[in-house]
């Protein structure tokens, strides 16, 4: 299903939509098929206008069996498009998916537009010939329900028959099977009676340049990637498998060319001690895990702390505590990045709002952690990682360069001497003759960076340490706002909530609200001009998907009355739902 709904979005790039995604595909590795937690679904939104989401509710549901039928069936509003393989509503698999009747039968289908269509029965038909066997031929079932969408949307095969060709050119049997497949789909909606419309959905009017469909975790790769030529770097990333952080790994791996040394380790803290490692040694170097391996390396994350190197640790996070639910969304890690360490040990954390800026924080969170010598937390999420977006490739040669400066006079090198705007130390590449020096865990000494362990001296470099993260607000953008810069209410977010709060804005401006969106991308320190904004509207909400963790941050740090609004069921924010709460503030005040 995750392939059939990559094809779709590939198509609909190609054509020029505007794309937005959510693939929700399940935890359990091999889940009895038919039953509820085998259930893969893959929902897209594509329009002729701006989009910011994969949309509160589908115009259209296919279901290939029961269980996929009872776990989605709720989020198709009355009208709705219901499309069902009904050759898969056996006895057995309406047991699999705990129903006690059929719904194709007993009327509880009755609010929707419904289309039984034979899928398995017509596909299997469409091979015949082929020297398959029949669970081989039921394989390509999804490409059969994939040419009755092209069909519907008016949408071409070519580009999914031209993937086929590649993918499969080595086994020609696979590749005809499904290229029959889908085209059987497509015949069959022009020819059957059932379906009495089909729908066009011009281009999108796209600022002009050169595009390409993109996840999160993709821009995030080409982000770290392009980061390592602006600073003039090889880049190390030593990560450990973890979902959905892998694919970053997996991408990487494949720049070799590029000067990428990509390791994967035995596990999370050999993972950043490695990365440590090669920053040590002058490379770029990254990590990346989800909140559990985050937990792992938080010891490690203190050591980078104290031995003020450039260091780069990603967490796409994920519905927890513990292994929670893996390939669920989740926002609920940002207590745990800002203070989830020994002592007091401040470090910049950045989070991108979409798939594709997820390269431009990526490059972000590499320019803090080298101008700055600090580890730096990019903050992603599942829904970023896994959703795409089309993405307008940028011109390399027009983006800034990251200057890096190495300590190379062995005169005038102190190991723990400050830069008097950034208070960063120098960088010192070991085996420059004559800037030999002590790291390590233990408390420095200013300037000198000998162990100490003075308390006047420990208690400056504290200091030292937190003033170095406060002074970014400096160095980073202010805080925009998309709407009335004074007004009723700000909705404010962070990360992946952003489609669905700028979505409601939109709609409840366009119903003549006082109503203002602000989006945070660098949660520590805060951009500058924060508190301003805050304090410009009578009421501030913060929608979350945890339990208000921004909420306390804002509220701590500012003493604002904001309001939280929090939802954790691994899925992200409905428009309509961040819409009805606004509309219930504001009422409060009329």
């Amino acid at each position: 299903m995750q392939l059939t709904g990559t094809q779709f979005t590939r198509t609909a790039a190609v054509f020029g939509n505007d794309i937005s995604t959510l693939p929700d595909f399940p935890a359990e590795i091999r889940a009895p098929a038919g039953s509820l937690p085998g259930v893969s679904g893959f929902q897209i939104s594509f329009s002729s206008s701006t989009i910011h989401t994969p949309g509160d509710q589908p115009d259209v549901l296919v279901a290939m069996n029961p269980a996929a039928l009872k776990t989605n069936v709720g989020d198709l509003p009355a009208g709705g498009a219901l499309i069902v393989n009904k050759d898969a509503f056996t006895q057995q698999n309406l047991n699999k998916a705990a129903y006690t009747s059929n719904p194709l039968t007993d009327g509880s289908l009755k609010d929707f537009a419904l289309f039984e269509v034979p899928i398995s029965t017509l596909n299997e038909r469409s091979l015949d010939g082929l020297d398959m066997t029949s669970k081989q031929k039921d394989l390509t079932k999804n490409f059969f329900a994939l040419g009755l969408m092209f069909w519907l949307y008016e949408r071409s095969m070519e580009p999914t028959i031209q993937w086929v060709n590649t993918k499969f050119g080595a086994r020609p049997v696979v590749a005809e099977a499904n290229k029959r497949a889908l085209r059987a789909g497509y015949a069959f909606g022009e020819t059957t009676e059932a379906f009495h419309t089909h729908y066009r959905v011009r281009p999108a009017k796209l600022e002009p340049g050169t595009y390409r469909n993109i996840t999160g975790n993709e821009a995030t790769a080409l982000g770290f990637l392009t980061a390592s030529r602006l600073a003039d770097r090889e880049l190390f990333y030593g990560s450990y498998p973890i979902t959905p952080a892998s694919e970053i790994l997996h991408q990487l791996s494949g720049y070799k060319t590029f000067g990428v040394k990509t390791f994967q380790a035995e596990d999370e803290i050999a993972a950043i001690g490695a990365a440590i490692g090669a920053s040590y040694g002058g490379a770029l170097a990254l990590t990346a895990s989800s909140g559990p391996g985050i937990a792992l390396k938080t010891e490690a994350m203190g050591l980078a702390v104290m031995v003020e190197l450039p260091l780069v640790v990603v967490d796409v996070q994920r519905a927890g505590p513990s292994t929670g639910m893996p390939t669920k969304n989740e926002q609920a890690d940002l207590l745990q990045v800002m203070f989830g360490r020994n002592s007091d040990s401040p470090l910049p954390v950045v989070a991108p709002a979409t798939p594709g800026e997820c390269f431009d924080l990526a490059i972000e969170a590499c320019r803090l952690a080298l101008k700055y010598m600090t580890p730096v937390v990019y903050l992603s999420d599942a829904f970023l990682a896994t959703g795409s977006e089309p993405w307008r490739i940028p011109a390399t040669a027009d983006m800034p360069r990251i200057g890096v400066k190495n300590a190379s006079d062995p005169t005038t090198f102190r190991p723990y001497e400050r830069d008097p705007e950034t208070l960063a130390r120098p960088w010192a590449v070991p085996g420059t003759a004559g800037l030999e020096h002590r790291i390590g865990g233990l408390e420095k000494a200013d300037v000198t960076g000998n162990v100490s362990y003075d308390p006047d001296n420990h208690h400056q470099m504290q200091l030292y340490r937190q003033a170095k993260v406060a002074g970014i607000a400096r160095d980073i953008p202010p805080l925009e706002v998309f709407g009335p810069e004074r007004g009723d209410l700000l909705i404010l977010g962070w990360g992946s909530t952003f489609g669905a709060i700028r979505s409601a804005a939109e709609l409840l401006a366009a119903d003549g609200a006082a109503v203002a969106h602000a989006h945070m991308r660098h949660l520590n320190p805060f951009p500058a001009n924060t508190e301003a904004v805050l304090r410009s509207y009578r009421r501030v909400l913060i929608p979350e998907v945890n339990l208000g963790q921004l909420l306390m941050l804002v509220r701590a740090r500012y003493l604002i009355d904001a309001v939280g609004y929090d939802k954790v069921r691994g899925k992200p924010f409905r428009i309509g739902e961040i819409v009805d709460e606004a509309r219930r503030l504001l009422a409060q005040d009329a």
